[in-house]
């Protein structure tokens, strides 16, 4: 298959990424310097090291290599008057992504607007304008060798008030905007658009532990979702079922775990008074909260209905699991929790656009339109109806 220039666009980005690697850690530090002080969490999604730039390389690669999704013949019907009517996929137009922190989001969630034929405006937080400034401008290197204008891929350096003028006035005639980030930045965008937002990156997980569930595996998963604390897919809360045999001695062994690892454990009086190691929260707040941070919130529930209920009333409609070994149950968790991924007996840290093989995402969105769940390229498109005639008339 012929490389298309969009493909040429992002092999040139992923070269220029490989050769001025010591360049970007260089501007990456800058940015961690300042960022001194900084709550861990914001400084690990803003660093940039090698194993990152390799990452951000091989998404471009694998964009590339992804089949192009404009233009897409979605319907093609010929009436009998041999009046053709065709629905193609189209480009949304100018794309803004607003994020916090993380580098990568310039290159990665660019490239997936960019392949499916969209402008793509970027806004990235303050702490991390060295590094963002500069993979902009490689961006623009790579376009403009391709024949692109380079502003086809823009960086926006605007100030919170700027930036709300910016999304209400529409002087920049934005299609769409994506906000990737925690609550506040996602609720400053819906809060002050006057253009359509894809609400995205939002996590608050649950999982729930079945009576009848491998409390090995159950243990493996909980640690698994813990693993990194800044991550829009980390588990949150944990839901056990009060019928697991054995409950306060399993308990106590998924807290002490957990403990090990430096995660600080969080409950209500019902779990203290199983596992005193828990800390006692009673605030019905801290069920809405996404954590971004080492803590974790155990609940004791009745059944599966129950465990249902809860997730859909609290969580953030990005990921659930429920660990157990009946696939019954299972099935009924995972048509009703009103989540974007919902897994039985695995990990929700899989849900990421390259882990589900659709390549680099834009977002995870948490909506139901346009999409749900990772956005890749094929999502970042729309419709347009194409008429072609020889004078026919209505009649």
């Amino acid at each position: 298959m012929a490389l298309s220039s969009k493909d040429n666009v992002l092999l040139g980005l992923a070269d220029l990424l490989n050769k001025n690697r010591l360049e970007i850690l260089h501007r990456n530090r800058l940015d961690m310097e300042a960022a001194d002080g900084s709550d861990e969490s914001l400084k690990d999604r803003l660093k940039v090291d090698g194993r990152k730039i390799d990452g951000m390389i091989r998404s471009l690669r694998e964009v590339a290599a992804q089949e192009d999704p404009e233009g897409k013949i979605l319907y093609d019907f010929t009436r009998d008057d041999g009046l053709r009517v065709v629905n193609r996929s189209v480009p949304f137009g100018t794309i803004l992504i607003i994020y916090e922190s993380r580098p990568d989001v310039t290159i990665e969630a660019a490239a997936t607007a960019f392949k499916a034929g969209n402008r793509v405006l970027l806004k990235g937080g303050k702490e991390s304008l060295q590094t963002n400034s500069y993979l902009t401008e490689l961006w623009q290197q790579s376009l403009s060798s391709n024949g692109y204008d380079p502003n086809f891929v823009e960086y926006l350096n605007l100030s919170r008030d700027e930036t709300r003028r910016l999304i209400r006035e529409n002087r920049h005639h934005v299609d769409i905007i994506i906000p990737r980030g925690g609550d506040a930045l996602i609720e400053f965008v819906t809060g002050n658009s006057s253009v359509p937002v894809i609400v995205s990156g939002r996590g608050n997980n649950f999982m729930y532990l079945d009576e009848n569930c491998d409390v090995e595996m159950a243990a493996r998963l909980i640690l698994n979702g813990k693993q990194r604390i800044s991550v829009c897919n980390a588990l949150d809360k944990v839901l056990v079922n009060r019928g697991m045999p054995g409950l306060t001695e399993k308990l106590s062994c998924f807290v002490s775990q957990l403990l090990d690892k430096g995660i600080e454990v969080w409950g209500n009086s019902e779990t203290v008074s199983h596992c005193a190691q828990i800390r006692e929260i009673e605030d019905e707040a801290v069920l809405y909260e996404e954590f971004l941070a080492p803590k974790i919130y155990f609940s004791l529930v009745g059944d599966l209905d129950e465990a249902i209920s809860m997730i859909n009333r609290y969580s953030g409609g990005h990921s659930a699991v429920i660990v157990t070994e009946e696939k019954a149950k299972a099935d009924i968790f995972m048509q009703r929790v009103d989540c974007a991924a919902v897994y039985h007996n695995a990990s929700m840290r899989f849900t990421d656009g390259g882990q589900f093989g659709v390549g680099a995402e834009i977002a995870i969105s948490t909506q139901k339109l346009h999409f749900r769940g990772p956005l890749g390229s094929q999502e970042l498109v729309t419709n347009k109806w194409f008429i072609y005639g020889k004078g026919q008339v209505r009649k």
